[in-house]
């Protein structure tokens, strides 16, 4: 039986964050601080293709921080791109947890079916 699941993330996982980057072919993330706008940001930085700044995960908040200027400094897509990643990785390292393996259909819109077996 299959079921179509939503989800929403909340960017708390070191290792699925670097996973994320890893598949996307990014520079490591780094542990550090960012001036986003007027405030200095604190949490595992990420830096996107063609952003101006990094983006900020706060994973004990879980939430991401980021200015890219309505997209003068960084197309939302990039990040998009990061937010599929992570969760295909987070949901991926939490089924092997679980004892389930794993496969990946890339879509012809970009999407991701990931469909777990026991």
């Amino acid at each position: 039986m299959s079921h179509l699941v939503t989800i929403q993330a909340e960017i708390r996982d070191e290792e699925a964050v670097r996973a994320a980057c890893k598949r996307l072919h990014l520079s490591p993330p780094q542990f550090g601080s960012a001036r986003l706008f007027q405030q200095e940001q604190r949490g595992l930085l990420v830096e996107l293709p063609d952003w101006r700044f990094p983006v900020v995960c706060d994973l004990l908040k879980g939430d991401l921080r980021y200015d890219n200027y309505e997209g003068r400094w960084g197309e939302r897509k990039q990040l998009d791109r990061f937010l599929q990643a992570y969760v295909v990785e987070k949901t991926k390292i939490a089924a092997r947890l679980q004892g389930f393996s794993a496969q990946e259909h890339v879509l012809t819109d970009g999407s991701i079916r990931l469909t777990l077996h026991t």
